[in-house]
């Protein structure tokens, strides 16, 4: 019988260890902070779109250049090292627009460059970016090749 006691007790040890070791993390918090980041990095590029307009490029030029330049800033702010404290700050905010796309292809290439060109940036780069790349090009692939015998039956 005391066998099963001095188990209970290790449980209760092990799950007072947990709590107490488990960070505490509030939902209101990070959910502001994600607002607040992404709405920043949002309006810069509201800000960047509108100065190329405004520099007389067409609308669709100016969302590239857009485009281009959010994810020039997210490398190089990756590569100073202050986009991971972005990230870390504003959680979701930071890593579900085109820059957080930006930085987890930068990252690995900055943490693996030690390890040389070929085996370090070459074969690290595409870790985390890699299968995003790989399914969006094979399922636009397979889109368009749905969409051009859609055409050619004349169905759309």
């Amino acid at each position: 019988m005391e066998q099963p006691q001095k188990e209970q007790e290790k449980a209760k040890q092990y799950e007072d260890y947990v709590k107490k070791k488990t960070p505490v993390h509030s939902l209101i918090k990070n959910m502001w902070r994600a607002f607040i980041s992404g709405g920043l990095i949002c309006t810069l590029g509201q800000g960047i779109l509108n100065l190329c307009q405004w520099l007389g490029l067409d609308k669709e030029t100016a969302g590239s250049w857009t485009s281009l330049i959010l994810v020039f800033l997210s490398a190089l702010f990756t590569g100073l090292n202050i986009y991971p404290k972005l990230a870390k700050w504003g959680g979701a905010g930071t890593l579900v627009p085109i820059t957080g796309f930006a930085n987890s292809v930068a990252a690995p290439a900055i943490e693996y460059q030690k390890e040389g060109q070929v085996f370090g940036i070459g074969c690290k780069i595409f870790t985390i970016a890699g299968p995003v790349i790989l399914y969006g090009i094979l399922v636009s692939s397979l889109l368009g090749l749905i969409y051009y015998f859609l055409h050619m039956w004349g169905i759309v």
